[in-house]
């Protein structure tokens, strides 16, 4: 399937039915009173996190999603009904925005959380509620109410634990391949990853973790340059970045070295003019290749020294697998102590809140999931 992050719809709720002004007409009761019903509620768009969706391309080609409109009140007390809702099942990790203004309306982080993307209209009042003692023959009603009209963007974000960066054929896909579940495509020219590409690694039963690999960037990537910059968002939510390096063509006897420290600087430079944020995320460097050296722990040394990292790093071979376990264990227990401080964070937040405070209650029920 062609992986689609990025999509623009138009959502339009149902507009709500009329109200009615009718009188009671039967035999025998020439002045029966005021009996026009309610017009139903227009139908309402919502939007729900679905894990079991991976992109946006259903949204490429269906773009205009419109609500039906509530049914008109009737005599005799009859209320209009009310319209179908439609449900639209997005990626965990799609965030909408306001089209027409930029602003961010809602980040669908959870699997199931529902969003209100358009209300449908209320629907009109009938001639039976404006009854009274010195009016016992109303004519007045009112009209339902439009339902909201919005244009919409959707981005697709990843929920990732590691991001991998690197230059085009770095090694990422290899190395996701080697530790995880993933099979991306791996080929020795550059650009072969053209898409996000996600893994699981699995460390025991119990115990897992999600990889990212993002196409290789570029100098310039922050401004266009290349692919990578496309899908520089999907590392946004990531809690560590991987900064793998290809160290092949090294050796302390040749000096290519300081190319190396400069394409691996130019990374560094693209994250921080792309995202502030996401440039203070940590990140380890990751020396990939080492098979292909003579002396791994020489250049190792001397990479780190040029290159000014005082930071957690790691020699690998992705191809073989060399250093990858240590790697791996090295990310899990960096996760779970990251989780266990967000868990211990999040709990001294909600202390003293009864469970059935409205805060944990926020979803929307009796939700309709029919779309036109």
């Amino acid at each position: 399937m062609k992986f689609v992050d990025e999509a623009k719809i138009e959502v339009i709720a149902g507009k709500g039915g009329n109200g009615s002004a009718s009188f009671r007409r039967e035999k025998f009761i020439p002045k029966g009173g005021p009996d026009g019903g309610d017009g139903g509620r227009g139908g309402s768009i919502f939007a729900v996190a679905d894990r079991n969706i991976n992109t946006l391309i259903d949204f490429r080609y269906a773009r205009l999603h419109r609500a039906k409109n509530g049914e008109n009140g009737r005599g005799s007390d009859q209320y209009g009904a009310a319209a179908d809702d439609i449900t639209l099942r997005v990626p965990v990790g799609t965030v909408i925005y306001d089209e027409e203004t930029g602003e961010q309306l809602f980040d669908l982080d959870k699997h199931g959380e529902q969003v209100t993307l358009a209300a449908g209209g209320q629907g009109g009042l009938g001639n039976i509620h404006f009854k009274s003692s010195v009016n016992r023959a109303p004519r007045q009603f009112t009209y339902g109410k439009e339902g909201e009209h919005r244009y919409l963007r959707l981005e697709l974000k990843v929920l990732a634990d590691v991001g991998l960066l690197g230059l085009p054929n770095a090694g990422k896909s290899t190395f996701i391949t080697r530790v995880s579940n993933a099979k991306p495509k791996i080929a020795d020219y550059p650009f072969t990853t053209l898409h996000p590409n996600l893994g699981v690694v699995r460390t025991s039963p119990s115990r897992s973790f999600v990889v990212a690999d993002i196409p290789g960037l570029i100098e310039g990537a922050a401004e266009g340059a290349g692919l990578g910059h496309l899908f520089l968002r999907h590392l946004t939510r990531t809690r560590v970045l991987l900064h793998l390096v290809d160290v092949s063509s090294l050796d302390p006897e040749v000096d290519t070295i300081e190319k190396s420290v400069a394409d691996a600087k130019a990374i560094v430079k693209e994250l921080q003019k792309y995202s502030q944020e996401l440039y203070a995320k940590p990140r380890w460097l990751v020396l990939n290749k080492l098979d292909m050296l003579e002396n791994p722990e020489q250049v190792k040394k001397d990479f780190c020294q040029q290159f000014g990292w005082t930071g957690p790093v790691f020699a690998i071979s992705a191809l073989s697998g060399e250093g990858t376990q240590e790697l791996v264990w090295a990310l899990q227990d960096y996760l779970d102590k990251e989780k266990a401080k967000e868990n211990q964070a999040n709990d001294e937040q909600v202390e003293g809140y009864e469970p059935d405070d409205p805060r944990f209650n926020a979803n929307r029920s009796n939700i309709n999931h029919t779309q036109d």
